[in-house]
């Protein structure tokens, strides 16, 4: 097993990672009667989307002795509701650190981020917009 998850009650969740035993909340967001307290269900997918694909690049980089440390994701995810509640498009920019990189690095590091799982395991429906932003 990998997780635990408790209903809390008031539209509240707590995840138990199995193995680490660090716990992550979840609150339904206001849009959706909750009190948007916490990341909410879909947060947490748009988010780990955006962790997946900087987990791979940072597998790539270590791989390749390139320094990405500092690398951040910017996450917006937009919800529709017609004909149901779902996430329909998530943007993610990846702003790399300020340093001289090379077309090599850049190469190995777009094409990890290519490769996520995470991505592979959504549906094709779903709108994807990556952008990798690199210091000039």
């Amino acid at each position: 097993m990998t997780s635990t998850v408790t209903y809390l009650g008031d539209l509240r969740t707590r995840a138990t990672h199995l193995q680490s035993g660090e716990v992550i909340l979840t609150d339904a967001p206001l849009d959706n009667q909750g009190k948007g307290e916490a990341f909410s269900p879909t947060d947490l997918c748009a988010t780990s989307l955006a962790s997946c694909i900087l987990t791979i690049m940072g597998i790539h980089a270590r791989d390749h002795q390139i320094d990405m440390q500092g690398t951040t994701a910017h996450v917006q995810k937009i919800m529709v509701a017609d004909p149901d509640r779902r996430i329909s498009q998530i943007d993610l920019e990846i702003r790399m650190p300020t340093k001289l990189w090379t077309e090599e690095e850049k190469d190995v590091l777009v094409q990890a981020a290519a490769s996520c799982p995470v991505c592979r395991s959504l549906h094709p429906a779903l709108i994807i917009r990556k952008t990798i932003t690199w210091p000039e």
